[in-house]
């Protein structure tokens, strides 16, 4: 006789705390799949091919056979030229042996949060801002602490300065996803004079610093004297080079901050494909002028966007200061999370203010990092929208 099976019930697993804690934190939302028929103004991705350099190096490593491991902090080559490159921005000399190649942008915010937030740390972040940083923060046990913006969308500055009170980490962005503005060196300048004497570790994400159109020249927080010899700088080729699926990004600032967070990005990310790098490096190398060509386009599409917006009722504009984001606050009784899914039933995505802070409700984020056409089909769409929720 066969052995007789007893139903029992299945095993129930326990999952991390962190789980727990990004899940209760994060504001980040899927948005469903795509239809054929929508206009998506809703993703922060170039719709700019990659520049040629860039695809042709890659096709020339694979064919020499760049298909093995690379050193853990990143190819010689792409960090020496990335070295000079930070060495004009941040006018001293800086050191290839402090730039960490990461996994894109992403894994660079990711190793520098975990290597320096210990569990119970405040970390400040502006509200609202990208997204990902309060989720990373509350991986890590940290607790974040969202300072509301003045109401031009810059930093309000005696409630920043309240709140870095000991703090462990400031994390910003500039320019600004999704609020597209930029801080200027006046505000950065201020920021130095706050954290003066104390501890507080700085993070800026400068994914967007190619794209200023404020006229005035951009300042890195790493060109100002107070803030370089604490801000661990954050960059990725994903936005300037219109390389978002090469998932290439890198890390520079002081050296024990650096060793910390290549120790994180070693243990859960390993070294970049070489032949990725080998694409980077054409890219710093030969790829200025693709930069300055998707910038004046991206330009010309922001004022295209904001003339378009402007002519719908109730809506109050954002200025188009950099990155390519309009943030504009709407005078409609429902949440952006509802709005948002109205929209999509009139054939056009964008993505609630909620997703990016508690301050951002209220507001939409539209990308016009997309065609003209889809910029003034999806405004016009929603306008039918809003138009329709009154």
């Amino acid at each position: 006789m066969p052995p007789t099976v007893t139903a029992t019930q299945p095993p129930r697993f326990a999952t991390a705390h962190a789980v727990a804690r990004i899940a209760a934190a994060s504001r980040r939302t899927q948005q469903p799949q795509s239809r054929g028929d929508l206009v998506s103004l809703a993703m922060g991705e170039p719709d700019f091919d990659t520049p040629a350099p860039v695809t042709e190096a890659a096709h020339a490593a694979l064919r020499a056979g760049r298909t093995h491991y690379s050193p853990l902090l990143g190819e010689a080559a792409l960090r020496e030229a990335l070295a000079e490159k930070l060495t004009g921005i941040a006018g001293t000399p800086a050191d290839a042996a402090d730039i960490l190649i990461t996994q894109g942008g992403t894994a660079g915010l990711a190793a520098s949060i975990l290597a320096v937030v210990n569990p119970g740390d405040r970390v400040v972040v502006p509200d609202p801002t990208y997204s990902l940083y309060a989720d990373l923060v509350s991986m890590a046990g940290g607790v974040v602490v969202p300072v509301p913006l003045a109401p031009d969308l810059h930093w309000d500055l005696d409630r920043l300065a309240d709140a870095l009170t000991g703090a462990r980490l400031f994390v910003f962005c500039n320019p600004v996803n999704p609020t597209g503005i930029v801080h200027s060196r006046e505000e950065l300048t201020t920021l130095a004079a706050l954290l003066d004497g104390t501890d507080t570790i700085v993070i800026s994400d400068e994914a967007y610093s190619d794209l200023d159109y404020t006229g005035r020249p951009f300042t890195s927080a790493i060109s100002l004297d107070g803030l370089r010899e604490r801000t661990v700088y954050c960059q990725t080729f994903s936005k300037s080079y219109a390389m978002t699926g090469w998932r290439v990004g890198y890390l520079w600032g002081p050296p024990a901050l650096i060793q910390a967070s290549a120790r994180i990005h070693n243990t859960f990310n390993g070294s970049l494909n070489t032949a990725v790098q080998d694409a980077a490096l054409a890219a710093v190398r030969h790829c200025a002028e693709d930069v300055a060509r998707m910038r004046a386009a991206y330009q010309e599409r922001g004022e295209l966007m904001r003339k378009e917006l402007a002519a719908i009722p109730g809506l109050t504009l954002s200025e188009p200061e950099g990155a390519f984001y309009q943030f504009p606050r709407y005078d409609i009784g429902l949440s952006s999370v509802e709005v948002v899914a109205a929209l999509r039933t009139h054939g056009v995505a964008v993505r609630p203010g909620s997703e990016f802070g508690a301050r951002g409700e209220g507001h939409l984020r539209l990308s016009y990092a997309a065609s003209p056409q889809s910029i003034t089909e999806g405004v016009r769409r929603l306008a039918d929208g809003l138009a329709a929720l009154r």
